[in-house]
């Protein structure tokens, strides 16, 4: 393996359930720190990290990475990551309506990487509509079902490199369209509404995947499948690597709430990985962000949820319609925080967003929860196996019947909130952002994260 001498890596990675401010850091420390390379090591065209130029540009960054706006900075979609070709196309194209006019150039994506078709798609939303009450929560563009189907028949699955094969690919494809629709049809469990009929539909199309691989087919001329041996030296390159992780870790697969979870690893060991796997061993700074309060899209347990706050706290690129849900707000909440750093891994720091949001709002501090028996509780128990799903389901339980406890008096000042924050984390918060550009991020501490 490599040492590269003159390589930095900072991974970004999220402790809340998303939306904490991973793509603003990811904008600013590209620019602060001369990154040339952003690394997506997990998640897939689920990800929304919202980027806003001091001009008024705006982008939702959803499978590029958040450095995009800084010329010459290259995307690397690392295995783990699943892709969405067509969604891919349609981000581009966003993106040169902003100004960036060389995405697909830049980008890197590797051979290995499980791709998004419109087969999961359709499944994932049908297998959604089908739990009705007990929906899971869903963004709607298939990432869960690619996954699990790979998992399930892994020789089957389909590769980002399988698409410069097209016979391979489209074999492929014809395989996943059958194999879906003989599972829904042998469940006869479906939703009667005519959105559902649709999806269903693209499952008996037959000539569907000719023409999905001809609508990918700009992809790969411009973005040809990368080897890993490729991706390595392009991260060995001497600067600033940044890795941006996708969610949230109180979203992760297992150490989330089940089943209100996302198909991916959100960790530093994942991280790590992506990095052995290319054959660099080095180490890297890891960096947990937050936002000064809870978010949550559609599903799953809130505790800190409060209506008081989802009137006051303005959120203009989170909307309520749409697959994801409705957009939550909740006060801090520090067994939340600890359940996330013991999940995360080892972190060197915290970085800060939304900080200009606590004066004047009437957050609160959550210190613990009261539980329907009456205990107490300051931190959440944790499993006996690394991967116990039962565990995680009984912690959803759990959460949905707590009653926060919340200190006295409102937090009054970001200077109050990082007091809290580091003194529960022993963390320290090595960065602000009081807005929603680079220019409002400030050096919390100068040294050598400045």
């Amino acid at each position: 393996m490599t040492t590269p001498a003159a390589t930095r890596y900072v991974s970004l990675l999220g402790l809340g359930f998303g939306d904490c401010g991973k793509g603003l850091y990811t904008d600013h420390l590209c620019g602060a720190w001369r990154a040339h390379t952003v690394v997506r090591f997990n998640g897939g065209a689920q990800a929304g990290h919202n980027v806003v130029l001091s001009d008024g540009r705006h982008h939702t960054f959803s499978q590029f990475g958040a450095g995009s706006f800084h010329a010459g900075v290259a995307t690397v979609l690392a295995s783990p990551v699943v892709v969405h070709p067509t969604a891919l196309r349609i981000e581009e194209e966003a993106l040169r309506r902003v100004g960036v006019h060389d995405a697909f150039s830049r980008l890197w994506v590797d051979a290995r990487c499980r791709v998004t078709t419109p087969f999961h798609q359709a499944a994932g939303r049908l297998r959604e509509w089908a739990r009705g009450a007990r929906a899971h929560g869903s963004c709607g563009v298939g990432v869960g079902e690619t996954v699990r189907q790979a998992l399930a028949a892994p020789a089957d699955a389909l590769h980002y490199g399988d698409l410069a094969n097209p016979a391979r690919a489209l074999e492929k494809l014809q395989a996943s369209r059958v194999s879906l629709r003989r599972e829904f049809a042998e469940t006869g469990v479906l939703p009667l509404h005519a959105e559902a009929a649709r999806e269903l539909a693209m499952l008996e199309d037959e000539s569907l995947a000719a023409r999905w691989l001809a609508a990918v087919a700009p992809c790969l001329r411009q973005s040809p499948p990368a080897s890993v041996d490729a991706i390595g030296q392009r991260l060995a390159l001497s600067g600033t690597v940044l890795f941006e992780g996708a969610q949230g870790v109180l979203l992760d697969e297992w150490r989330g709430f089940h089943p209100h979870t996302t198909w991916s690893t959100i960790s530093t060991a994942a991280v790590e990985s992506v990095l052995r796997d290319a054959g660099i061993a080095a180490p890297v700074q890891h960096l947990g962000v937050l936002r000064s309060y809870l978010t949550r899209h559609g599903t799953g347990p809130l505790p800190t949820h409060d209506q008081g706050l989802d009137a006051r706290l303005a959120e203009p690129h989170n909307a309520d319609e749409g697959w994801q849900g409705v957009f939550r707000r909740g006060h801090p909440d520090a067994v939340l925080l600890r359940h996330a750093l013991d999940a995360v891994g080892p972190l060197d720091g915290l970085v800060a967003s939304h900080l200009d949001a606590i004066e004047g709002t009437g957050l609160r501090w959550c210190g613990g929860y009261r539980l329907a028996d009456g205990a107490s509780l300051a931190s959440l128990p944790r499993g006996k196996a690394a991967h116990d799903l039962d565990h995680q389901q009984a912690l959803t339980h759990l959460l949905q019947s707590a009653q926060p406890v919340y200190e006295p008096g409102a937090i009054a000042t970001p200077h109050a909130w990082i007091e809290r924050v580091e003194a529960l984390s022993g963390l320290p918060v090595r960065h602000g952002a009081f807005g929603p550009t680079r220019e409002t991020v400030r050096a919390m501490r100068p040294d050598e994260f400045s």
